[in-house]
């Protein structure tokens, strides 16, 4: 069984060679590691090019992290994909515990894993709501996203079935095809952190876009409108975005933002007809 690795980038020249030297540690090597460089104008290109010249390295225009996965996705030959951010890295082990893991589990296509959260070079502990767990999850999906991109490895054709990342959504855009898959599909979990996932720094999506929960009930709204889903699992999807329409609504009141204040109580009114 191939894999792939797919490190998308932007300006990272700074922790992308700790992410890229956790690949080449890994203790089962993947067919190859993609770096698709999302328009850095940090000197990522020399960094590739003298220091990992056998990773494939592709650029693009600043797109954002959706276009750049996709972009991986589309010039990978693995039959399995993982991803990296280039702010995280992995645990020795990491594929070979996955690939064993989906080799015993006929029929799985998704595998995630625990991790170990830094922030500011300090490790700290996951909430509660953070909790990670395998099997039937989509409910769990729904509050916020609950497998981290950097722990996941995938069967290529799950692309095929539930699409790409959305290119529409510069942040979230991980809960969005999570929500996709595990409205259908069971997925794999391994109990235990086998990544690292580095936070506090100022690149961070999060500290770029205000309300996150806006990007979720676009995602919510989509799949809702456009996928079928099970009773109970549609129940509490729509609770989901009521919830989060209401609280986003009661946000952009506070502020004085009346026109999108007006925008969300029309979308919980209208999901809560249903």
């Amino acid at each position: 069984m191939s894999i792939s690795v797919i490190i998308p980038t932007h300006n990272r020249c700074h922790t992308l060679p700790r992410a890229l030297d956790s690949v080449l540690a890994q203790s089962l090597s993947p067919l190859e590691i993609i770096v698709v460089d999302d328009g850095s104008d940090d000197g990522t290109r020399r960094l590739i090019e003298n220091r990992y010249p056998r990773c494939g390295y592709f650029a693009q225009p600043n797109q954002g992290v959706s276009s750049a996965r996709n972009l991986g996705i589309q010039q990978a030959q693995g039959e399995w994909m993982a991803f990296l951010d280039s702010d995280d890295c992995w645990l020795p082990d990491k594929l070979r515990r996955q690939i064993d893991l989906v080799g015993r589990s006929a029929g799985r296509r998704l595998c995630h894993t625990d991790e170990i959260w830094i922030r500011n070079d300090v490790r700290v502990n996951q909430m509660d709501k953070h909790a990670k767990s395998g099997g039937h999850i989509f409910q769990r999906c729904l509050a916020l996203c609950v497998i981290s991109p950097s722990s996941v490895m995938l069967h290529r054709s799950l692309f095929d079935e539930f699409g790409l990342f959305d290119p529409e959504l510069p942040a979230c855009e991980d809960y969005d095809l999570w929500l996709r898959i595990c409205s259908r599909e069971p997925v794999l979990f391994i109990d235990e952190p086998l990544i690292m996932k580095y936070g506090g720094h100022d690149d961070q999506l999060s500290r770029h876009h205000w309300g996150m929960d806006r990007f979720r009930v676009y995602a919510l709204r989509k799949l809702l409108d456009n996928q079928h889903l099970e009773d109970n699992d549609r129940v509490a999807a729509v609770e989901t975005l009521v919830k989060k329409c209401a609280i986003l609504a009661q946000g952009a009141e506070k502020r004085g933002h009346l026109e999108r204040a007006a925008y969300y109580r029309t979308l919980q009114q209208r999901y809560q007809a249903e």
